[in-house]
């Protein structure tokens, strides 16, 4: 790898994108997070630097704004780009359409329009599961067909994948795309975790907030979907593992053979949502109160995956186990931001 290990992380005071960070600086390389706040909070960057022990480079716009894009190019010698920044709820992809096509594919090109004036030709894009649809077989490999998205979020996960594929073959981009899975838990420390801004869209901020009183119960959307108990079945992933997974790419980004990269990233292992308020009530002591509704529009019914590839080829594997990542986000939720 070349001496400069500067990397530039979009959406980095986010979910994921707030571990990765944290990842990034325990392997040596100096994040610049760009995030505009509109599904994270300020305090996290004060955070990441108290976890980091370090100043962290931060800059608040959002990725429409190419001539703030610019200046930040213009001032760092930046090696590689991480790229979380997109919207990602399903529910809300399928009720406004339009906010998610313009900021998930539009601010990709503004982003790649940007790198690569600035001759930055590696970017590590934050896919996800959605992009398979409702798979024919299960577990889905990076060489599984992608169907029909469910919802206008996997739509614009599936278009901004084929951008990325066509601009690695005509600008010698090397990209890697990880798809990953539910990325569940939170950082040992306790510091940051999944923050949801209103009503949560993913189960287990839910699970937490249903436990800890601030929702009366648990929307369980669907129970008779064709899996063992009825309900939708999905692979959970630690957001620590996914971090790592990130950094490995970087670190693996150079000296890839091919300028374009799949790998999916889950525990290769699937369980329903009734099976998850278990595991969660089990790891926690604690009850948790949930009933049934009508299916929601732009779930698909099951999936997980064979995680092999990254493994084999990148020597990453998940290390945190299921019990261990809904203690973390119960323990999270219990101390907050």
């Amino acid at each position: 790898m070349k001496d400069n290990k500067t990397i530039l992380v979009t959406g980095g005071l986010g979910f994921i994108g707030s571990h990765t960070v944290v990842s990034l600086v325990n392997s040596g390389f100096t994040p610049i997070i760009i995030d505009d706040l509109s599904n994270s909070k300020i305090e996290v960057h004060s955070r990441l630097e108290e976890i980091c022990k370090r100043k962290i480079k931060f800059f608040n716009f959002n990725l429409s704004n190419k001539k703030s894009l610019n200046s930040v190019f213009d001032e760092f010698n930046i090696y590689s780009v991480i790229h979380f920044a997109a919207f990602k709820a399903v529910g809300e992809s399928v009720e406004d359409p339009i906010k998610y096509y313009a900021n998930n594919v539009s601010n990709l090109i503004n982003l790649l329009e940007v790198m690569l004036k600035s001759n930055c030709n590696k970017i590590i894009f934050s896919s996800s599961c959605t992009v398979y649809g409702q798979p024919e077989q299960i577990p889905v490999t990076e060489d599984s067909e992608m169907l029909p998205a469910f919802s206008p979020y996997g739509e614009t996960k599936q278009i901004c994948e084929k951008i990325l594929m066509d601009c690695s073959k005509s600008h010698n981009l090397k990209t890697i795309s990880l798809r990953y899975f539910n990325p569940i838990g939170a950082h040992s420390s306790f510091r940051i975790g999944e923050l949801p801004l209103g009503i949560p869209q993913n189960l287990v901020p839910f699970i937490c907030e249903t436990a800890h009183g601030i929702r009366d119960e648990l929307m369980v959307w669907g129970n008779d979907y064709n899996t063992a108990d009825g309900t939708a079945v999905r692979d959970y992933i630690d957001v620590n593992d996914l971090a790592d997974a990130h950094v490995i790419a970087a670190e693996n980004q150079e000296n890839l053979e091919k300028s374009y990269e799949v790998f999916n990233i889950g525990s290769g292992k699937g369980h329903s949502v009734l099976e998850i308020i278990s595991a969660f009530e089990d790891a926690n002591n604690v009850s948790v109160k949930y009933k049934f509704a009508s299916r929601r529009d732009g779930d698909v019914e099951k999936i997980f995956c064979n995680p092999n590839k990254i493994k084999n080829k990148l020597g990453w594997k998940p290390k945190r186990t299921l019990q261990e990542s809904l203690r973390t986000a119960w323990e999270w939720q219990k101390r907050g931001l």
